[in-house]
This record gives structure tokens, C-alpha cells and sequence, in this order.
């Protein structure tokens, strides 16, 4: 039996953790520059407020509705999800945190369905009270099961938080309740073709045969196919690795000119690549760091950056990917001044960090830069993002971001910790 635990609202949630005054209202969280909602409470759905809204085309009603608005606090997020993770580690001896909000836990042997149930209730009152942040849990014998039996977890009140899926019957079910797009490994394109084939609900998908799912969907869909029928044989380190990585960003009012500035920006977009690699145990072969000026400014010169750089040996060291991208950067510039709006760093070309192929001629000691790499990590995660850092990427700093409504980074800066009055 497999466990999903996934935390409500996440982003929304992590505010209100320290804004509890803000329960029960309607509350949204903007993405980067506070472009579009990208997170909205339960309120703020039943005021119509969609997913991925322009802020400049709902303002208006977020205004007149009283809806509290936050822009991001990433910061904030990613301690508050190591902390939910760490409570979630003490219930099994295997964990596998699929995403910075949910993470699956394998419950086999312990108990029926009513035991496991009553499990379910313990882990999800203890990991709400202990770090403030509200989590349903939804157990199945597969996983993609138990993240159908999560959804109902969420959806319904009666569950007490836990939904779980033991019997033929409650699969059924539940199947039966759930469309074909919901199902965990259904993306927008294999829901359009199962659709035009008369498959409207999950069970309809598990009615036809093994031989047609995989003449029409390969091996994948088989194995979503197996798993709706109760057979677990997909395991996450077995799931296709990502083809690509990418951290970029637009910033505010004009744009940025400065040389200097601009590659500070792209060296701490890289180095973010690099982390986020390590945290998915990947390295990338390919980089390629881009940069161009607004087309709305028809008054200024523009330019388009976009440069491509091949590494002798995948890496994940920020080191690699800074000089890497720089490198491109600066293989491009002209004369003239170009006020640069958007500008980003892409790995690709991405293997599992334990499959890299080695150069005979190689001049770094890999496994000396593992353990530093690792060392550096864990100071970080210790101390704060950026607290060791390549020189590159000078001073923390958010290279003109809009942030109109950020909160403070109340558990990772302390200079920003919550203030308690007598």
C-alpha cells in the first residue's frame, strides 16, 4: 500500500501560517514579477478567480472582493516543504518526495484498510499541527491510485482528511467518479485522444484491453492502464528523466543594460539550474543562456541573445554552468546600449547523475567536487540559499523582480523572523 500526502493550498497556506488572520478569506499568490496567479485559496476559487489570471486583468475584483495578495516567497515555500517532509520521514522507512507539496510513503505491512485509515489521520494531524500547514492523504495499492484517492481526500469533508482505496468496490468507485485527464500520467494530448476514442472517466479507461492501450499509447499508458487495475510497476526513479531545465526570469519597469548586472543575473540563474540538478540527481551536457530586449519598446534597439554551449563532461557543479553560460553571454555582445527584458539559462541534453560519461582527458577530480558540492549544500540548506555562493554571482539580490507583496522569510532570514509583543 502506497500513501500521497499532499499539502492544500500549499503556497497560499505557507502565508497564512504566519498571518492566521487570514483564515477563511480569500487569498492568491502572484508568480514571478507578480505577473498571474499561480496559487489561490478556497475562497478566492468560489469568487471565480482562475488559475494563471493576469493581476492586471483581476485587480479590480481582487480589490472589491478583499482578496489578500502575496507575491512569491520561494524562500519561504521550500523551508516550509523540508519541514513537512521531515515529519512525513518518521511514519515509514521509505519516502519519496515527488514535489516540493507531495510526497508518496510506502505503508506496506502495516495494517487493513482501517488500520491504515487511522494511520492516515495520525500522519495528517500530526504534520498539520506541527508545521501549521494543512495536508490530505489519499492510500492505494499503486500509486497512481492513491493519487485518485488523495483527490477525494481533498474534496470531501467526511474523509477526515485520509481517502482509502483496499477494495475492488471503492476503486470502482472512485474510477468511475474521476475523469480521464485527472489521472496521474494523462497529459493534455493523450486526454484528447482518449476522449475522440469515447473514454470520458478513468474506470472506461481500465475497461479496455491491455493489447489496444498499448498498440495506442506505448508502454507508458500500459502502465497507467496496470496501475488503475490495482498492479503497481511504476516506481519514480524509474519515470522518464526531464528533458530539460530551465530558470529564467523578466524584469521590471525597462529592462536591465548594464553588462555587469546582467551577468550577475545569469550567472544566479545558472547556478540555480545546478541546484535544482542536484536536488534531481541529473547533470546536463548542453547549456544554452538566452537574453532580448522587449518587442513593445519599438523606440530602443533591440536584440536577441541566444548562444548554446556544449560541456565536455555532464555536470551539475555551478561552477561548470556559470562559466559555461558567461561564456555564451559574452561571446555576443555588440556596441550600443540594449535594455535587456527577460533573460534565462536552459540545461539540456540531461543524464542521471550516476550515468555520466567521463573524458580521458579531464582535468577536474569529480569525486573531490561531489563532496564539496555536497558540503556547500548542506551549509546552505543549514543557513539560508546563497549563503555560499560563487563569487559571479555577486550579492543576493533580485535584479529589478517585482515583489509589490512579498512576506518575509520569516523560518530561513533572521533578520526577518516573526515579532512577538507582550
Amino acid at each position: 500500500m502506497f500513501g500521497l500526502v499532499d499539502c492544500n493550498n500549499f503556497f497560499v497556506s505557507c502565508e497564512r501560517v504566519f498571518r492566521p488572520d487570514l483564515m477563511g478569506k480569500p487569498v492568491v499568490v502572484l508568480s514571478n514579477n507578480d505577473g498571474c496567479i499561480i496559487a489561490r485559496s478556497n475562497e478566492a476559487k468560489a469568487l471565480g478567480v482562475k488559475m494563471g489570471d493576469p493581476l492586471f486583468k483581476v485587480r479590480d475584483l481582487l480589490a472589491r472582493e478583499g482578496v489578500t495578495v502575496f507575491s512569491s516567497n520561494y524562500a519561504l515555500y521550500g523551508d516550509m516543504s523540508r519541514r513537512v517532509m521531515s515529519l512525513l520521514s518518521r511514519y515509514t522507512p521509505r519516502q519519496e518526495i515527488y514535489s516540493i507539496d507531495e510526497c508518496f510513503l510506502d505503508l506496506s505491512g502495516m495494517g487493513d484498510g482501517h488500520q491504515l485509515h487511522t494511520y492516515g489521520e495520525e500522519i495528517v494531524r500530526t504534520v498539520s499541527k506541527g508545521t501549521g500547514i494543512p495536508v490530505s492523504m489519499g492510500i492505494a495499492p499503486t500509486r497512481t491510485l492513491a493519487k485518485v484517492a488523495s483527490k477525494f481526500a481533498k474534496r470531501y469533508p467526511g474523509y477526515h482528511g485520509v481517502a482509502v482505496i483496499d477494495t475492488d468496490e471503492r476503486r470502482a468507485k472512485a474510477l468511475r467518479l474521476t475523469e480521464i485527464g485527472d489521472v496521474w500520467g494523462i497529459g493534455r494530448r493523450m486526454r484528447q485522444r482518449l476522449t475522440d476514442a469515447g473514454i470520458i472517466t478513468a474506470w472506461d479507461f481500465t475497461q479496455r484491453r491491455a493489447d489496444w492501450i498499448q498498440r495506442q499509447f506505448s508502454v507508458t499508458g500500459l502502465r497507467t492502464w496496470k496501475e488503475l487495475r490495482g498492479t503497481p510497476c511504476i516506481e519514480l526513479n524509474e519515470l522518464p528523466l526531464q528533458r530539460s531545465l530551465c530558470t529564467s526570469r523578466s524584469f521590471a519597469d525597462q529592462g536591465i543594460s548594464d553588462h555587469a548586472t546582467l551577468e550577475k543575473a545569469v550567472a544566479n540563474f545558472a547556478a540555480e539550474c545546478a541546484r535544482r540538478l542536484r536536488e534531481r540527481k541529473a547533470c546536463a551536457r548542453q547549456v544554452m543562456v538566452f537574453a532580448y530586449t522587449s518587442r513593445f519598446h519599438t523606440d530602443a534597439s533591440s536584440d536577441v541573445i541566444q548562444q548554446s554551449i556544449s560541456l565536455t563532461v555532464a555536470t551539475n557543479d555551478p561552477r561548470e554552468l556559470i562559466k559555461a553560460a558567461l561564456d555564451g553571454l559574452r561571446a555576443h555582445y555588440k556596441e550600443g546600449i540594449y535594455w535587456y527584458k527577460k533573460a534565462g539559462v536552459v540545461c539540456y541534453d540531461l543524464v542521471p547523475a550516476g550515468a555520466v560519461q567521463t573524458h580521458l582527458f579531464d582535468t577536474m577530480d569529480r569525486t573531490k567536487q561531489k563532496k564539496l558540492l555536497e558540503a556547500i549544500d548542506a551549509i546552505n540548506r543549514t543557513n539560508g540559499t546563497g549563503t555560499v555562493r560563487v563569487a559571479s554571482q555577486g550579492e543576493l539580490q533580485n535584479f529589478g523582480l517585482r515583489t509589490a507583496f512579498l512576506s518575509r522569510r520569516f523560518t530561513t532570514n533572521l533578520n526577518e523572523v516573526i515579532t512577538v509583543r507582550p
